[in-house]
């Protein structure tokens, strides 16, 4: 794996690389699409644009804050720093635990904040883009926990750590997945400004 790792860096960019742009963009034109069915709706029904708890935009900073430990894990990693790797990953993950929890509760606070029946369409809108985004996260999670889970179980010894450091193929997943997760906090931060410009500017 190494050997190929090495023969399409030679060549440009990695088949994972470009599969990730296909994915990122694939995501991109999904809630481009959703947002724009949201406007569209909104503005031909007549209906009231949807009020977004602040919740969620206290959420914003603690996804960034998730993405921001993921970068930082990235840092220490280029840095042979086992224990800033590993204390960065921990940061991931609480945020990214806390992030999920607070959503479900702002679902709640999103139902009441909108409780005119009229606004039904519209909430359902954000519901089910707010699901989708959350889907994602819980969807990248895994591929996050075999890194969790790697730095303590092949990081115990000064030759294990330094085949972990310098593998190529490990190096490539972790800079995919920083993307990944960074996608999702510029995502989620692109929606909060798009639902709440929605409803200041209506």
């Amino acid at each position: 794996m190494n050997s190929q790792t090495n023969d399409f860096r030679s060549l440009g960019t990695h088949p994972w690389m470009l599969m990730m742009y296909l994915v990122l963009a694939g995501l991109t034109m999904i809630f481009l699409g959703l947002s724009m069915s949201y406007l569209y709706s909104r503005i031909y029904t007549g209906e009231a644009p949807i009020k977004i708890p602040f919740l969620f935009l206290f959420n914003t900073l603690v996804l960034s804050g998730s993405s921001w430990f993921l970068r930082k894990a990235k840092a220490f990693y280029k840095a042979d720093d086992t224990e800033g790797y590993q204390r960065a990953l921990w940061g991931t993950l609480i945020l990214t635990v806390v992030f999920m929890s607070l959503q479900y509760i702002g679902w709640g606070m999103l139902w009441e904040n909108n409780p005119n029946i009229s606004v039904g369409n519209m909430r359902s809108y954000v519901y089910a883009i707010s699901i989708i985004h959350l889907l994602h996260i819980l969807g990248g999670l895994p591929f996050f926990l075999i890194f969790l889970y790697t730095a303590y179980t092949r990081m115990k010894e000064p030759v294990s750590v330094l085949v972990y450091f310098t593998d190529p193929v490990k190096q490539l997943r972790l800079r995919l997945l920083t993307m990944y997760w960074l996608f999702l906090d510029i995502l989620w931060l692109y929606l909060m400004v798009f639902f709440w410009g929605n409803y200041l500017f209506s």
